[in-house]
């Protein structure tokens, strides 16, 4: 194992590179296809600004900080993660790796990050040291040759934005779920009436995934874990409807569940 790893991160290194490979490239048989996506889960502020300036992998699941090489093909950019719910996605990394086991993805953040506050007003976002080094991922899978692999980043941004305390500032501490593709479903629906928010939230004993209902009602929550789940409905304080509870929706790897259209009263 020790030298297939090493094998591995040699062969990362040099094919990074050339992460977009010519079909007569006979390396590109050897090679998976990895891509990594970005959302976020409703959050109480006007936006929420984070800076991504990379996307690396290790081919282990150790501690150490040797080993890591960025993904190739990123996409580094300033984005407001409340633009990414509802579905919505940010791809930040497309790239051929070779095939074996890839241990953890490491998104790195830079330091220009902030919130909009609901009053309009904006704050930075410090980022302590520890966290601009980038957060570790696990994913524990051994990637085949030929084969494309879906990753994605799910932020919960009410827990990521930290109250600074009497400094009257705040802290940037990402808590990401990372969920792929191939391992996981989709519910998607559309709520009514749509002229207000709503948050669709799907729980069981071990999972909570939210999104936010978009201008026509319909909402998606990606990259949910196989399971039974209770899906519900909170609409915004604002309408006086009252929330609506969906039990028993079964969610199996790879499908897609829609729910029938749901009428808030």
């Amino acid at each position: 194992m020790k030298k297939f790893t090493g094998l591995l991160l040699a062969l990362v290194a040099v094919t990074m590179f050339f992460s977009c490979s010519d079909d007569d490239d006979p390396a590109s048989d050897q090679n998976a296809r990895v891509k990594v996506s970005m959302t976020d889960e409703p959050g109480d502020y006007q936006a929420v600004f984070v800076d991504v300036t990379d996307v690396k992998i290790k081919a282990d699941a150790a501690a150490d900080e040797e080993g890591w090489v960025s993904l190739g093909n990123v996409q580094p950019g300033i984005y407001d993660l409340l633009t990414l719910t509802g579905g919505v996605t940010q791809l930040l990394a497309d790239a051929e790796v070779p095939a074996g086991f890839l241990g953890q993805i490491r998104l790195v953040l830079g330091t220009d990050n902030k919130v909009v506050l609901n009053d309009g007003s904006e704050q930075p976002l410090s980022t302590p040291s520890a966290q601009q080094s980038g957060l570790k991922l696990q994913v524990n899978q051994e990637l085949e040759a030929g084969v494309e692999y879906e990753y994605l980043l799910d932020f919960d941004v009410d827990k990521s934005v930290v109250s600074a305390g009497n400094s009257g500032g705040f802290i940037l501490k990402p808590v990401i779920r990372l969920s792929a593709k191939e391992g996981t479903g989709t519910i998607s629906g559309e709520v009514q009436p749509s002229n207000f928010q709503s948050v669709v939230t799907a729980t069981n004993a071990s999972h909570s995934i939210s999104a936010y209902t978009a201008a026509d009602g319909k909402f998606s929550l990606n990259g949910v874990p196989a399971g039974t789940y209770q899906v519900t409905v909170t609409p915004a304080l604002i309408s006086g409807l009252d929330a609506i509870v969906v039990n028993n929706v079964v969610v199996t790897s790879g499908a897609s569940i829609a729910l029938d259209p749901i009428f808030l009263e």
